[in-house]
């Protein structure tokens, strides 16, 4: 197991299923596992030509078009590290982001991405164009270098070269930047290929942005490496109104993505229904913790398992996941069972805690990250006693299903009383009138922390203060009741769709007195 690289099972699929459709770019056009193969290597020979050396770090900023696909694995295949990037952020954060990673080189779409450009130029970091060329279904760079394929097949990829470089989303902090290596994204592929039985069958559209794990392992390789087949939107991003046409066209068997999209398409179908849906296997929902309410409603409007799973960056993405329905039970509530690695519950002592006891999920194995970079502190609270801690409050029931309770600095410390955020949004989802919401600590001089909440009311719908208080305090112990509740049409989200609560604390907290309420620490 431990000689697993990624670059080794993409050539393994290429080999097995080299006529099959392995990316398409939806209305475009389609590329086998042998075609997509043979443009990599060739690309990855024009990286090498272009000065890039194994061990380098190379940034790639793009929407999810077939450039960003193609480069993401010509990069690694040169035994150089990837560090896929936002094309969405500003100056600020290119320039933060390339310093972290060390980058030598950034990669861009044609048409240029401005901040992305100003931060390179101000780095002294070469900037490089690249575009795949329909006609003859090569790439090109703007820096025009010699291609020599031998000097790709010379290279031999190995488990310890670090291949990504990504960073954590930074819920109390500043990101920590975490390596991950060829063995480490190998070995989750194949985890998530395992749990969902991913074959050449199998076919998914992506969703997800690919500069983040989620879509890039559980939606991108772990598809590729399966010999099945992955369809890119036409808009380089998630479109509603073209989802199910693309599913559909595409004969799609699965999809994965987070919460807040899975609300996005349920909307939809209830407000504009397709007027049909293709037969799924599957579907997965990850990153974020999805209520018991929402995955009632999907599994009714779509008729397939939705199947909740956990991961972490640190972890290349999967941990735990709802097994198919043949495997065993899918629990509302539950991310499942431990994928391919061995996972603990331990309270601060180290000590492994039996059945329905909280503690600290901890987790090793060869898909987790030897450490963040340049970071002694963070790798010294995050590896004790032998195992990787998440950070995650949770515990297991009595057949082995994990159940999350939520982040360690999430959970609500009300005068001694901890509670659980995502119990509180569960039932706040469960009310038939709000599309979504959000539960949150504020800083309280009484109880050192009071429990808020923000709330998005469906469409069309009228929603008070009063009303959401009342249904709480029908559904949930009265300390649990949301002190306050913030009725909006929006809160904060990341650009992978998450929820981060201190940042929408600190949204709904200023909009209020700024004399009476302290501002959140780090």
């Amino acid at each position: 197991m431990e000689t697993v690289t990624l670059t080794g099972l993409l050539h393994k699929a290429a080999a097995e299923f080299p006529t099959r459709r392995a990316l398409s770019v939806s209305g475009k056009f389609d590329l086998t596992h042998a075609q997509l193969q043979h443009i990599i290597d060739h690309a990855a020979s024009l990286l090498i030509a272009s000065g890039i050396h194994p061990g380098d770090v190379v940034a790639l900023t793009f929407p999810n078009t077939v450039e960003l696909v193609i480069m993401f694995l010509a990069v690694i295949r040169c035994r150089a590290t990837a560090a896929p990037l936002n094309s969405a952020y500003t100056a600020e954060e290119f320039e933060f982001y390339l310093s972290d990673s060390e980058s030598k080189l950034l990669l861009i779409p044609a048409e240029g991405i401005k901040p992305a450009e100003a931060a390179a130029s101000k780095l002294n970091i070469p900037l490089v164009s690249a575009a795949l060329q329909d006609e003859n279904f090569k790439i090109t760079l703007s820096s025009n270098p010699e291609s020599n394929i031998d000097s790709v097949n010379q290279l031999v990829n190995d488990p310890a070269d670090v291949s990504l470089f990504l960073h954590t989303s930074g819920t109390t902090s500043r990101p920590k930047g975490v390596p991950l290596t060829q063995l480490n994204l190998g070995t989750s592929v194949l985890n998530i290929k395992s749990v969902y039985e991913l074959t050449e069958s199998d076919s998914t559209v992506i969703v997800l942005p690919l500069f983040h794990v989620h879509g890039l392992l559980a939606g991108l390789l772990s598809s590729l490496v399966s010999g099945a087949a992955v369809t890119l939107p036409a808009a380089g991003r998630f479109s509603a109104s073209t989802f199910w046409t693309d599913m559909i066209k595409y004969n799609a068997t699965w999809y994965t993505a987070v919460p807040t999209i899975h609300q996005i398409i349920l909307d939809r179908h209830e407000s504009k229904p397709e007027p049909e849906y293709p037969e799924l296997r599957f579907i997965r929902s990850c990153s974020a913790s999805l209520a018991p309410s929402i995955l009632e409603r999907l599994e009714a409007a779509f008729g397939a398992p939705v199947l909740e799973a956990y991961a972490m960056t640190e972890a290349s993405h999967l941990m735990a996941s709802n097994p198919l329905p043949k495997n065993g039970r899918h629990k509302a509530g539950s991310v499942g069972k431990p994928v391919g690695q061995e996972m603990a519950i331990l309270n601060e002592q180290g000590e492994i805690q039996p059945p329905n006891a909280n503690g600290e999920v901890c987790i090793r194995g060869l898909n987790v990250t030897k450490g963040y970079k340049n970071n002694p502190e963070a790798n010294k609270s995050a590896f004790q006693f032998g195992w990787f801690h998440t950070g995650d409050v949770g515990f297991f029931d009595s057949d082995g299903y994990l159940h999350l309770v939520g982040r360690i600095k999430e959970l609500i410390n009300r005068g001694g009383e901890k509670i659980s955020p995502i119990e509180v949004d569960a039932v706040l989802l469960a009310h038939p009138d709000v599309a979504q919401a959000v539960a949150f600590g504020v800083p309280d001089e009484k109880y050192g922390e009071e429990i808020n909440c923000a709330v998005i009311p469906r469409e069309g719908v009228s929603l008070d203060e009063a009303e959401i208080t009342k249904y709480c305090k029908r559904n949930l112990a009265s300390f649990k009741v949301p002190k306050k509740v913030f009725i909006t049409d929006s809160v904060p989200k990341t650009a992978t769709g998450k929820i981060q609560r201190r940042i929408v604390a600190e949204h709904f907290l200023a909009q209020m007195s700024a004399a009476k309420v302290p501002k959140f620490g780090a």
